[in-house]
């Protein structure tokens, strides 16, 4: 049996995750990989009722309520669609994961970011991806792409610039302490070339047959 593979996308809002999925969705299923697409929160029934609280409530949810909320949604989806997909061999291919909660709550939010860590960890019985893509992006260019797609922001993409600047600060430190699981890629740059560096780095680690 193909080995499964989970590779996680990871930015501030705005950094262009969603195009880059579906870019290396198309790649990965052209070289003969099944493909799970999923997101947290959002991935199955109950993440989207997480996710609906989470980012639109209306109600003012303390730092640490909003971090065991996306804990509790990791727990489920990793047991209920990640875990499964890799023991079938597939690809699961997913828009945030566990260094999210590290950028977001851990330094947006400014709790412990280890704590924050370990419980992501503890929820996910330790599993890490493969490979995460951080989608590296100005805050303040970010913010100007929310802005041109005229979308109604949610909790996190209306916080202020200082929190997005932390944010982005924390991902990059992530990526530095852990290199080897992180690529990080330049999110202004065209959306091809984004996606052929992506394919380069899957193809020298043995995934696909072509960049």
């Amino acid at each position: 049996m193909t080995q499964g593979l989970f590779i996680t996308l990871e930015g501030g809002d705005g950094s262009g995750k969603t195009t880059q999925a579906a870019l290396l969705q198309e790649w990965l299923e052209s070289e003969g990989r099944t493909v799970v697409r999923t997101r947290e929160p959002g991935g199955t029934p109950f993440g989207v009722e997480v996710r609906e609280i989470v980012l639109h409530s209306r109600e003012h949810i303390t730092p640490r309520a909003e971090a065991l909320l996306y804990a509790a949604d990791r727990a489920h989806h990793v047991a209920t669609v990640v875990r499964p997909a890799l023991e079938r061999g597939e690809v699961v291919l997913q828009d945030r994961y566990l260094d999210s909660s590290v950028a977001y709550q851990g330094a947006g939010r400014v709790l412990d970011a280890a704590e924050v860590r370990d419980l992501s960890l503890w929820a996910a019985e330790g599993l890490l991806p493969d490979l995460t893509i951080l989608l590296d992006l100005d805050e303040d260019a970010a913010r100007r792409r929310l802005d041109a797609a005229n979308k109604r922001f949610d909790r996190l993409e209306a916080e202020k610039a200082e929190f997005h600047r932390r944010v982005r600060e924390a991902y990059l430190g992530l990526a530095e302490a852990e290199a080897d699981r992180f690529l990080v890629v330049d999110a202004s740059l065209p959306p091809e070339e984004i996606a052929k560096v992506i394919r380069e780095r899957l193809a020298a680690a043995g995934v696909g047959r072509t960049a």
